[in-house]
């Protein structure tokens, strides 16, 4: 279903499946997308868990204050999604996060560990070993400071073109790319003040990089149960960024797919396959324990 919430005076639009007394799945949503992305996943899941998903602000269809209105930094929507979580009193869940999913999702996991029952992480990198070539030449731009090339770069991502282009590339079967996804990023981009946001956000991702240190730390202290699945194409994170958490998590099964930075439009089956036979062997094994 779908449905809002406020939130300190926000709309915040959400899509919800699934009975509450079920294992509880939030899943948090990259960029420039909204929950739409996890539509089709949501389907496949919500007869058995019960899957929520948010738009940010500024993002979909929750409000869009001004960028003087709102703090639009990941710190601050990750404060928003804190909230967010507590008004549906979610006590404990699974949390997938794709792109800025992660760092807004592990800002969250660090804070408040008691919440996470599991991680499903897709294309979501807390590593700098797992930056892809072009998230390589954003930083190239910036180290030069670069500004024409970087401002262009900018305009690109958010044109219909080049949304397209993050959809499609790496793509194993493009057929399966469906046109009203990066369509609908393209409207929703075009809405008044939202390019703002867009802009104020992407320079804003640099503030990530200092965290990595901290969410590497909770992965090692807390030892969340996590399922990565990547798309090993990714052009902006790169499969040695998934292959990463192995480093600091003893209990991480990984699975690599032919596919790019949304793979989800191709792989939705077979992600939702994962999840469920992730969430019902970690739910057998306490069980067992008890």
């Amino acid at each position: 279903m779908n449905k809002s919430i406020e939130i300190n005076g926000l709309s915040i639009f959400y899509r919800e499946y699934g009975e509450q007394n079920e294992e509880s799945i939030l899943l948090l949503h990259g960029n420039p997308t909204s929950s739409h992305m996890y539509k089709t996943l949501m389907m496949s899941l919500k007869d058995k868990y019960h899957v929520i998903a948010p738009d940010y602000p500024g993002f979909g269809f929750s409000s869009i204050p001004t960028t003087s209105e709102f703090e639009y930094t990941f710190e601050n929507i990750s404060k928003v999604v804190d909230q967010f979580i507590d008004a549906l009193q979610l006590n404990h869940f699974y949390l997938f996060v794709q792109d800025y999913g992660g760092p807004i999702g592990f800002r969250i996991a660090a804070r408040r560990p008691q919440l996470i029952k599991g991680l499903i992480v897709q294309n979501a990198n807390i590593y700098m070993e797992g930056m892809g070539e072009w998230a390589v030449e954003v930083g190239g731009y910036m180290q030069n400071n670069n500004v024409e090339a970087l401002n262009n770069y900018k305009a690109h991502l958010i044109s219909l073109e080049g949304l397209k282009e993050q959809y499609v590339t790496g793509a194993k079967d493009v057929s399966k790319i469906d046109p009203a996804s990066y369509f609908l990023d393209y409207a929703f981009l075009n809405r008044p003040g939202v390019k703002d946001v867009f802009l104020t956000l992407f320079d804003d991702y640099g503030a990530n990089f200092e965290k990595y240190e901290e969410w590497q730390n909770y992965l090692r202290t807390e030892q969340p149960a996590t399922l990565i699945v990547w798309g090993a194409n990714d052009k902006f994170f790169s499969k040695p960024g998934g292959e990463a958490f192995a480093k600091d998590l003893n209990d991480v099964e990984m699975h690599f797919f032919d596919g790019g930075h949304f793979m989800l439009e191709e792989y939705s089956a077979e992600v939702a396959s994962l999840i469920d036979t992730f969430i019902s062997k970690k739910h057998k094994n306490v069980q067992v324990n008890v």
